[in-house]
């Protein structure tokens, strides 16, 4: 018979080792969790840069709460809104549209232009669309529900919707349109979706 052996317990300064290993693991997974929730919770060491040039819509207002009659994503889009007539500033914003859409080469199938106006438009202009801007959709527009979230007296707005109908950006008439290409194709890269 084989008496039992006992085993001689392990110094107490191993196991304060291993438990000490144990909770530097669990301080380096665990750690930057609790750290990024804090910083999100109590918004310190948040950057106050930003890397996009209009105004952020992150409220997921839709193309429906914009007043838009007719609008259907299916893929991203260069909308331009008109609360009133589609003036000179509504027709370089339509151009520039236009050109943006141009710019994207190989993303071009991904997204499209067009455009939403309260009144209809002058016959030599809707000439001039439907013989230039083939591409161009066109959509209603309601003032009551666009004066909501768009002061009018802003002038036209173009906006980048994506293919779900969130509206994602906006910009006024005096944006470039590098800077709106540049946002547009960043979206895309990023993108899962259209």
């Amino acid at each position: 018979m084989n008496p039992a052996i006992a085993l001689p317990e392990a110094p107490t300064h191993r196991r304060w080792r291993g438990r000490l290993q144990l909770i530097l693991i669990l301080a380096i997974v665990i750690g930057p969790m609790l750290l990024a929730s804090a910083m999100y919770q109590w918004r310190f060491w948040v950057p106050e840069t930003r890397n996009y040039h209009g105004v952020l819509i992150g409220t997921g207002q839709k193309l429906a709460d914009l007043g838009v009659v007719g609008g259907e994503a299916e893929r991203w889009q260069l909308l331009v809104t008109a609360p009133q007539t589609c003036d000179l500033d509504c027709k370089q914003l339509v151009f520039l549209a236009r050109q943006i859409h141009i710019g994207l080469n190989r993303e071009v199938s991904r997204a499209g232009h067009a455009l939403a106006v309260s009144q209809p438009l002058e016959a030599d202009y809707d000439a001039q669309l439907r013989r230039e801007f083939p591409q161009l959709g066109r959509y209603g527009l309601e003032p009551a529900a666009y004066e909501q979230l768009v002061d009018p007296a802003q002038g036209p707005q173009l906006w980048i919707v994506d293919p779900h109908g969130n509206l994602v950006l906006r910009y006024d008439g005096t944006s470039k349109g590098k800077a709106i290409l540049d946002d547009l194709r960043h979206l895309l890269k990023i993108s899962q979706i259209g």
